[in-house]
């Protein structure tokens, strides 16, 4: 039975507001929700990025049932594993069982701010895979030591610990991504209804549950939806490539120029009103093999998009 999640935006919202928003996902019906974790949101007009840890502290207040996860962080070189070890078996111990570690590659817009060499990505998914293993060493509660190809610990022990370990989902785009996350993942993410991933991560002997995200923009119109989102999220029109490659903000909404208004009408975030077109759009991801789909709606109307989800388009699953 497919699952419906709620896209905790962390580039869009602070730190309490996402509390209360993971709080009213649950009331209205979604089973989960992933939280994006950024030092920099994409565009300076979605104005947030609160440090993911602290609010996945404050959600665990304010939800009871929520599964509630990292959509994705990148154990990389912003944050050492050894760091995400501890964050991340805190946080489970706080949930009680409904967090999920959901990890990636990641992107230079967040990774490059401590001053080290943005690898390409073939490097990326070597520390990513080295990085899983040091901080489910760590999980262990056992004193670890680790001299790695990227990575070195020294001595490390953790004492918070939750009961039973979250898992963990490698977020992939392509064919070499998706059978590493069955090598070493315990389940998949990817943005849009990419059913060769699926497949890839599957015939690979991936065995978990698999993840897709829809963006959309509710309104009352659609010219209304395209205008908020040519305002805050232009970024889905640009190429997978660029959007691991640019720095800033700054340099984003550069690329973003010769995004038009029709670009986004017929892009990548939907933008119809008609509940039909969500309730196909989720279909087109349980068709494509996904068990778990979640909603980014885009811009500051979450509590419009909350009333249409749940009288419009979830009753239909």
């Amino acid at each position: 039975m497919t699952e419906f999640g709620y896209a905790l935006s962390s580039e869009e919202h602070g730190g309490s507001d996402l509390a209360a928003l993971a709080a009213e996902a649950e009331d209205r019906g979604f089973d989960f929700a992933p939280i994006s974790d950024h030092f920099h949101p994409w565009v300076r007009q979605q104005g947030e990025a609160p440090y993911v840890w602290s609010s996945l502290g404050a959600i665990s207040e304010t939800t009871d049932d929520l599964a509630v996860g990292t959509g994705v962080t990148a154990p990389i070189n912003r944050q050492h594993p050894v760091n995400l070890a501890q964050a991340t078996a805190t946080t489970a111990s706080m949930f009680d069982g409904r967090f999920f570690f959901g990890v990636g590659t990641g992107e230079r817009l967040n990774e490059h701010v401590t001053g080290e060499k943005w690898p390409p990505h073939h490097v990326r998914l070597e520390m990513l895979e080295e990085a899983v293993t040091v901080i489910r060493e760590l999980w262990s509660g056992e004193m670890v030591s680790h001299d790695g190809e990227h990575f070195t610990v020294e001595n490390a022990q953790l004492f918070t610990l939750p009961e039973k370990n979250p898992p963990v989902y490698v977020s992939a785009y392509g064919d070499r991504t998706a059978r590493k996350a069955a090598d070493f993942g315990d389940g998949l993410v990817c943005v849009g209804p990419n059913e060769r991933v699926v497949e890839t991560y599957r015939d690979a002997g991936g065995d978990g549950p698999t993840y897709g995200q829809l963006a959309v923009c509710y309104a009352e119109t659609e010219d209304e939806a395209v205008e908020t989102v040519y305002d805050w999220w232009p970024t889905g029109e640009l190429p997978g490539g660029v959007s691991s490659e640019l720095p800033t903000p700054a340099h984003f909404e550069h690329a973003c120029e010769d995004v038009t208004r029709a670009d986004v009408r017929e892009g990548h975030t939907l933008t119809d009103p008609d509940p039909q077109a969500h309730v196909e759009a989720l279909q087109a991801f349980v068709d494509a093999g996904y068990d778990h789909v979640y909603v980014h709606n885009v811009g500051p109307n979450q509590e419009a998009f909350f009333d249409f989800y749940e009288e419009e388009v979830l009753p239909s699953f």
